[in-house]
């Protein structure tokens, strides 16, 4: 009997020992965690909130059809990489009920008014990682902007700003042309350049973490997708 209980002893020290080791930053993160997969998962009423600096319109043709051609990308980002994080980006933007696809560009054969040119321009993009013009169907990347961040941060998880940024700019093809105040939503910017900032949904902070964005359409944004599109 004594030897069950010295052993229940020593489990209780372990518990102890263990919520001891859980600091306050560990359950700060913790909770940071915990709001932004609920944000992530879920839209409540009156967070479809946006900066108001564009007017969301239908996707084109009523379907969005990325056509990607791979040359000019860093060495870093194989084919298969890069097309991964399209598809995975264009499957999650197809839950607001857009048809949505993507294609390899051969350069032949392609209907230029039909597709969105995905390629690495570095004209393209501005000075921006990525940008989306819906005037010429043309979604540039920029070569320049990630070796940048490669030199400056080489343990910087490259693929991920991949990712958010090209699900952010996908979405204005499926009609999303505002930015989002949630801090969350892929389609958010964090300020406006006016002393104003996003929303989180417990009030704080997104500096809480290094990337406070998704990297795919959250809750929000694809409600936003399938109002605009007509979708119920």
């Amino acid at each position: 009997m004594w030897r069950w209980a010295l052993m229940a002893a020593w489990a209780a020290l372990a518990a102890l020992a263990a919520l001891a080791a859980i600091t306050p930053a560990a359950a700060a993160a913790a909770d940071v965690a915990a709001v932004r997969a609920d944000e992530i998962a879920r839209c409540l009423p009156g967070e479809l909130l946006t900066w108001g600096d564009g007017r969301d319109r239908p996707a084109a043709a009523g379907a969005v059809r990325l056509a990607y051609r791979h040359a000019g990308a860093p060495a870093w980002f194989d084919e298969a990489l890069v097309v991964g994080t399209l598809q995975r980006a264009v499957q999650a933007w197809s839950a607001c009920g857009v048809p949505a696809e993507v294609i390899a560009d051969s350069g032949v054969g392609l209907n230029p008014a039909a597709e969105v040119q995905v390629r690495w321009d570095d004209a393209g993009t501005r000075g921006n990682f990525a940008l989306a013009n819906l005037a010429n169907r043309s979604l540039s990347l920029s070569p320049a902007m990630f070796a940048l961040l490669r030199q400056r941060n080489p343990r910087h998880p490259a693929v991920q700003t991949l990712q958010m940024t090209l699900s952010h700019e996908i979405g204005h093809f499926f009609g999303l042309m505002a930015h989002s105040r949630r801090c969350i939503d892929v389609m958010s910017y964090y300020d406006n350049g006016q002393g104003q900032v996003c929303a989180t949904r417990d009030g704080g902070s997104p500096k809480a973490v290094v990337e406070y964005r998704a990297l795919l359409p959250t809750a929000c944004d694809i409600a936003r997708c399938r109002a605009v599109n007509g979708r119920p």
